[in-house]
């Protein structure tokens, strides 16, 4: 099920897109991740991918559901992607439904959505128990959306070959994050060098300003689709991106 391009609709393959040895340079991007209550950069308007956080579902089971976007996003010219931060995997029905209910939300707001990425630090020596969840947010997905997740670089390290294929089995999209908050991960370098274990097609998630040098090896990689940059500008909340519409 995994989609084999740099996403449908994306135009240049990951080859073409330049990513400045030392510091990773936004402009240079077309596919970005923005947190709730960072300001829009303008780079954005060019964008053709875009993943928005929405929300949050907290360790706390009394917690739910946490919205963390004020509106609804409007956004006619880039694929949208409707980004769930969790800490857990038991998730209760109203949290299902609340999730499915944000993304026709999104969609009935004139967006071209995607579908879902959920955005969860699942541990190497844990995959087999995420690809369940996985495997459970596929079916209660409508096939109109795809499903994205992000991953660690380790995965490809010491995950477990038959994890890692049960987990490619059911997403669309995944994007391995190099960094950590505002910053790559150290010594990121030899995380790289294992990617080509990977069992499916991936991304790779830059944060804006960050170290990055790429490896001569990464662009022969057949799995490998490319960039997304986690963009830092302004620290203003932001209501919508209607402006775009």
């Amino acid at each position: 099920m995994l989609c084999l391009g740099f996403l449908t609709g994306c135009g240049r393959r990951p080859a073409e897109q330049k990513t400045q040895a030392g510091h990773v340079d936004a402009a240079q991007h077309d596919a970005f991740f923005l947190w709730a209550g960072v300001k829009a950069p303008e780079v954005l308007a060019k964008a053709k991918m875009i993943y928005l956080l929405d929300g949050e579902v907290r360790a706390s089971r009394a917690a739910g559901f946490v919205p963390l976007r004020p509106a609804v996003p409007h956004v006619r010219h880039a694929e949208v992607w409707l980004v769930v931060r969790l800490e857990r995997l038991d998730w209760e029905e109203p949290v299902w439904r609340r999730v499915l209910a944000e993304l026709d939300r999104w969609q009935a707001a004139g967006n071209r959505l995607a579908g879902l990425q959920l955005d969860f630090d699942a541990r190497t020596r844990g995959l087999d128990r995420y690809a369940a969840f996985l495997a459970e947010a596929r079916r209660r997905l409508p096939r109109r959306y795809k499903l994205s997740i992000t991953g660690l670089m380790d995965w490809s390290a010491g995950g477990d070959p038959a994890a890692l294929a049960a987990l490619g089995s059911v997403v669309d999209d995944v994007v391995l994050q190099t960094y950590q908050g505002r910053r790559t991960v150290p010594g990121y370098e030899a995380y790289l060098r294992s990617l080509a274990r990977l069992p499916f097609p991936y991304r790779l998630g830059l944060v804006e300003g960050g170290e990055w040098r790429a490896p001569p090896e990464l662009a022969r990689d057949p799995h490998f689709r490319g960039y997304v940059v986690a963009s830092l500008a302004g620290n203003a909340a932001i209501a919508s991106i209607a402006r775009w519409a």
